[in-house]
């Protein structure tokens, strides 16, 4: 099997992978989004923005999970969730770094990991999306020339 048709099972692999945590996400977000937006109001630095964001994170998180299965999209919504995962990353950092404590604001399973399991799941899924990114730009270049 050549590396062309190993990129693309891995896409796809990746694109399902990365659907399944931002849907998983959102919904748990949504379902509970009185809860989700009570810890963004604890949260140092985004408390202003807690109503704003219970509602545009999730939101976006769809957005990007329906993108992923759009050929046409798909490097857009790898770029997206690269980004997505690398500001919660960054956010998470800083704050720790500089806050005592903070009050997770994710939803189920992920909300049982601790803070360090949580930023290597995000570092994780963010090779993922860089990974995605890489390949489906050269299966896109492939199938255009």
């Amino acid at each position: 099997m050549s590396n062309k048709g190993i990129h693309s099972k891995l896409v796809t692999l990746f694109s399902l992978l990365l659907t399944l945590l931002f849907v998983y996400t959102a919904v748990s977000k949504m379902i509970h989004l009185d809860s989700f937006e009570f810890r963004l109001e604890r949260m140092p630095y985004i408390a202003p923005y807690a109503s704003l964001l219970s509602w545009a994170v999730p939101f976006l998180e769809l957005i990007i999970a329906g993108l992923l299965w759009f050929r046409r999209y798909q490097i857009i919504a790898f770029y997206a969730s690269f980004i997505l995962l690398g500001l919660f990353t960054t956010y998470i950092t800083i704050v720790l770094k500089y806050s005592h404590s903070i009050p997770c604001s994710c939803g189920g399973v992920i909300s049982a990991l601790g803070w360090k399991d949580h930023i290597l799941l995000n570092i994780t899924f963010m090779v993922l999306a860089f990974l995605g990114m890489l390949w489906s730009k050269k299966q896109y270049n492939v199938q255009t020339h």
